[in-house]
């Protein structure tokens, strides 16, 4: 009982100072009521915790006389025989196939996947890359959110965690990444519609904050300036991505006085939505207006008509990128690879039609 009423007076860092056994982070925790894991981001500066409560934590660990628990974080170097992967869109059909043959490829070398879907939002992402950080995942394959900068990329490769960029490409950082080339796609995608005899072709779809949206477009500009064909900003419907905004960007641009004869959708979900809209509207793709779209995912060769879009290697992406984070899992240090990759147009019957003006 005398013991009890001496430790009255003493303060929260005494008391926790005078513990029997190391001081840890569930005893901060519970002095400060906050998680374990709060505790642990807010040690190491992580911008996922305010800052007032960051500054509280951190003065009491100081008074306390916090140390790491070294032979604890020895256990990184362990393995877990587990990765994470994160894209923006898990329902997009190009990378299910990625997930596909990313998951073929690292069970092969003995690992499993974890799969996030951030659907580009900046905060989910990095929640998720810490929680990979602290159960000690042995690596991350990301296709990076709309916001994501070379601080967030340098992060990641700066805490040791093996780490490779697919799809998406992020300024100013040169780490291993593998993505088809979309310059080259949206040019060779807008040249076909151009031989075809189309003037007015509209791009529809791409987010422009992306590597993905910006270069697929600069390749649809670079191939109408090509054709002496002016860019008519009223054909240029970015940031069109769900199906109701597809179906209404459709409705505006056949409203037009001088509507679009082709239609160029940033994927095959774009262009699937694209068709619809037009049938809704009493028109045929690929009888009165061209369609194209790109990824040429499973089913695009059986859609009715038989989608034109631009082969974009989801398998290659995924088993090249399975491989550059498994050489690093294994001891060889992170180049900066960059690999892009050549893509494929198929032409099929969604453009195949000469307009008569």
């Amino acid at each position: 009982m005398a013991d009890r009423d001496e430790t009255r007076g003493l303060s929260t860092a005494a008391r926790l100072r005078g513990g029997r056994r190391g001081l840890t982070l569930r005893m901060l925790g519970a002095e400060l009521g906050l998680s374990t894991a709060t505790i642990s981001l807010a040690l190491r500066d992580s911008p996922l915790v305010a800052d007032a409560t960051r500054l509280r934590v951190q003065a009491l660990a100081a008074e306390a006389g916090y140390v790491a628990n070294r032979s604890a974080a020895s256990l990184r170097t362990a393995r877990t025989n587990m990765v994470g992967v994160m894209v923006h869109d898990v329902i997009n059909p190009y990378f299910a196939e990625i997930f596909r043959a990313l998951e073929a490829a690292l069970n092969e070398r003995e690992l499993a996947i974890m799969i996030c879907n951030h659907a580009d939002d900046i905060r989910r992402q990095r929640t998720f890359v810490d929680t990979l950080m602290q159960h000690r995942a042995d690596g991350l394959i990301m296709c990076p959110a709309i916001g994501t900068d070379a601080d967030d990329v340098a992060r990641i490769v700066d805490s040791g965690l093996p780490f490779v960029m697919i799809c998406r490409e992020v300024a100013d950082i040169a780490v291993p990444m593998v993505r088809g080339d979309d310059f080259a796609g949206g040019r060779a995608l807008t040249r076909h519609l151009v031989a075809e005899g189309h003037r007015r072709i509209a791009f529809v779809g791409g987010r422009r904050a992306t590597s993905a949206g910006r270069e697929r477009h600069a390749g649809y500009v670079a191939a109408l300036a090509e054709a002496g064909i002016e860019v008519d900003p009223l054909l240029d419907v970015p940031e069109t991505m769900t199906q109701a905004a597809v179906r209404e960007a459709a409705t505006t641009l056949l409203a037009l006085p001088s509507p679009p004869t082709a239609l160029f959708g940033f994927n095959d979900l774009v262009a699937s939505g694209l068709m619809s809209a037009l049938r809704h509207a009493g028109l045929e793709p690929g009888r009165d207006v061209a369609v194209a779209g790109y990824d040429d995912t499973d089913g695009a060769a059986w859609s009715a008509p038989a989608l034109t879009s631009v082969f974009n290697a989801a398998e290659e992406i995924g088993s090249l990128a399975a491989s550059l984070l498994s050489a690093q899992i294994h001891g060889e240090p992170a180049t900066p690879t960059r690999i892009l990759i050549e893509p494929e147009l198929r032409i099929r019957a969604s453009t195949r039609f000469v307009p008569s003006a």
